[in-house]
């Protein structure tokens, strides 16, 4: 694996209708859903990654710890950033923000652990079997 810290990603995405804490299920009101920044974290934290990993390896979120401290209304652009900050072995652990074209509206950590991509599937798919 080519990882060192320091290394940084970024995702983009404009606020829809869709993205919207009501639309989301997370909340009532026409803003950002904490689900949706979760996800451009996430984004940012695999970009990060990109074309880092050995060919059959990918990562898997394990753990999200965010504060979602602003509000962003649709239509409006958000930016998340994954800074990698720490290697231990295959678990990987990335500072996490977010920020519209006003303010930071999120902050936080984020945890990926490298798996062999078709070990893992299978692994998954075996929880469909009758024991």
């Amino acid at each position: 694996m080519e990882l060192e810290t320091g290394l940084e990603g970024h995702a983009v995405m404009v606020v829809g209708e869709n993205d919207t804490a009501a639309a989301q299920g997370s909340g009532g009101v026409p803003v950002l859903a904490t689900p949706r920044v979760v996800a451009l974290m996430e984004a940012a934290a695999i970009d990060c990654l990109k074309g880092r990993l050995p060919d059959g390896k990918t990562t898997v979120g394990t753990r999200v710890d965010i504060r979602h401290i602003a509000a962003t209304p649709v239509g409006m652009k958000v930016e998340a950033v994954a800074k990698l900050t720490g290697l231990n072995g295959r678990s990987l652990t990335f500072e996490v923000t977010a920020r519209d074209e006003r303010e930071t509206v999120a902050t936080g950590h984020h945890d990926r652990y490298v798996v062999t991509t078709e070990r893992f599937v299978e692994k998954s798919r075996a929880k469909l079997s009758p024991e």
